[in-house]
């Protein structure tokens, strides 16, 4: 089954403008078009967009994201430049959360001195 830019961007709580940009930016290069120029959109597009967008949500820079993808494009031999990518990314996402849970302590210590000082 194909889709629209349309649809995609729905499925993806993203816009279209987005998805062009994002397409503009070389991240796309398996996307076929149509006789009128449209971006098509299947299965496999799909999933490697779901990809993409992990990397981008998880911090990961455009630029290495291309590099993700340009590797992706070239085949099997890539896969040890890969790996390590997503290694590196694993440890990034993982320094995150530490940070994230420490933010989340100090947010706990402030509500609980706010409602002691509340329930005096």
């Amino acid at each position: 089954m194909n889709y629209t830019i349309g649809q995609v961007a729905k499925l993806n709580n993203l816009t279209i403008s987005q998805l062009r940009y994002y397409d503009k930016q070389g991240l796309f290069p398996f996307l076929k078009r149509t006789e009128n120029g449209d971006r098509m959109f299947d299965e496999d597009s799909l999933k490697f967009i779901e990809m993409i967008l992990c990397l981008k949500n998880t911090g990961m820079q455009i630029k290495n994201i291309k590099q993700f993808v340009d590797w992706s494009m070239s085949g099997d031999e890539t896969l040890p430049q890969r790996l390590e990518m997503m290694k590196q990314q694993e440890k990034n996402v993982l320094q995150q959360i530490d940070e994230t849970k420490a933010n989340l302590k100090k947010i706990q210590q402030k509500i609980s001195r706010y409602e002691n000082e509340i329930n005096l």
